[in-house]
């Protein structure tokens, strides 16, 4: 199977999603012929940062040969950045302009960045750099006082969920609601991590119908049933079987925050569900059948408060600076119950 992340990645404008405020202001620019010499994409991984880059590149008609790629993190010494000045000097072989697209570039050196400086400063009017990064704070202000910066957007659950049922479907696959937001809430925000992960559930799939429990067994992610069990049991203040679940999701190695992630969610939509009934339509076309079961009937209880739900999300604060990944749950479980 190719790999889905390069064999989906857009080629042109229309295809990007989810960074239209980044796009719209390229193509303006570019119409309009105010390019910039440099470019700043920041934002987190796989949000389409350096395809982005290859996309403006091909727009300014530049030919493959005068399109440089670099990856700061293998190239990041001063050695290489010298290299790079003298090569900036040449003219492009067939194009306006060349670009040079340097990701991950808060990787380099301080000397690097000194002379990638020089080379900003005074850039050979055929030079266009587009540098990328996931760090913004490590990019040193001088550098980004010398660039059109750009912010790229992680895409929402909604949007990526979107994605993964479709190139599932241009796969020859079809996805339940309740997969493919799994999928997406595990991508957390990437399509390159999403699409990664849609290609190994597919890959094991013995047929071209995925549900839920499809991507649970795949991707290690805790049951819709231990969730359940452990939502229900906090909203009938029930300590000991919260704890004994917890237990049992620490013992199978899943990973705690994203249990308390599902919780969350399946906690969110139990309050809205209780408290507004516009919200059902909603809520129905997001997940699975057996998901809305259980919300339906824990949210006609009426018993889950908000002050649940704030206690929860103070643990999930502290999670990821505890010694032990559990210990701020367990705390939540027992003032919850108390």
């Amino acid at each position: 199977m190719p790999v889905l992340y390069r064999t989906h990645r857009p080629n042109k404008w229309s295809e990007v999603i989810g960074q239209d405020h980044v796009v719209d202001a390229l193509k303006e620019s570019i119409a309009s012929k105010h390019v910039a010499h440099a470019y700043l994409f920041s934002g987190s991984r796989g949000t389409g940062k350096t395809t982005v880059a290859r996309i403006m590149a091909h727009e300014l008609k530049t030919a493959d040969e005068d399109i440089n790629e670099i990856d700061a993190a293998s190239n990041r010494g001063i050695d290489d950045i010298r290299a790079l000045r003298e090569h900036v000097s040449v003219l492009p072989f067939s194009s306006q302009y060349k670009v040079y697209i340097i990701d991950e570039v808060h990787m380099l050196s301080k000397d690097a960045w000194n002379a990638l400086l020089k080379t900003l400063e005074e850039p050979p009017a055929h030079v266009i750099f587009i540098l990328a990064t996931t760090e913004l704070n490590k990019v040193p202000d001088t550098i980004i006082s010398r660039c059109q910066t750009f912010t790229f957007r992680k895409p929402t659950r909604d949007i990526l969920g979107k994605q993964i049922i479709s190139v599932a479907k241009k796969e020859g696959y079809e996805l339940d609601a309740g997969a493919a937001d799994l999928i997406a809430l595990l991508g957390d925000g990437s399509f390159r991590d999403a699409l990664g992960m849609l290609e190994k559930v597919i890959s094991t799939s013995p047929g071209k119908k995925v549900n839920r429990d499809a991507v649970e067994t795949v991707t290690g992610a805790p049951r819709a049933e231990l969730v359940n069990l452990f939502v229900s049991s906090l909203i009938g203040k029930n300590a000991n079987e919260a704890l004994l679940v917890l237990g049992k999701t620490e013992s199978l190695g899943i990973s705690i925050q994203i249990f308390l992630t599902l919780v969350l969610e399946k906690m969110r939509f139990i309050l809205l569900a209780q408290h507004s009934v516009e919200s059902h339509v909603q809520l129905k076309t997001r997940i699975s059948p057996d998901d809305w079961k259980f919300i339906e009937s824990e949210a006609i209880k009426k018993q889950l408060t908000p002050k649940t739900l704030k206690i929860l999300l103070e643990s999930a604060d502290g999670i990821g600076r505890a010694r032990i990944e559990a210990l701020p749950l367990e705390l939540a479980v027992v003032e919850i119950c108390q």
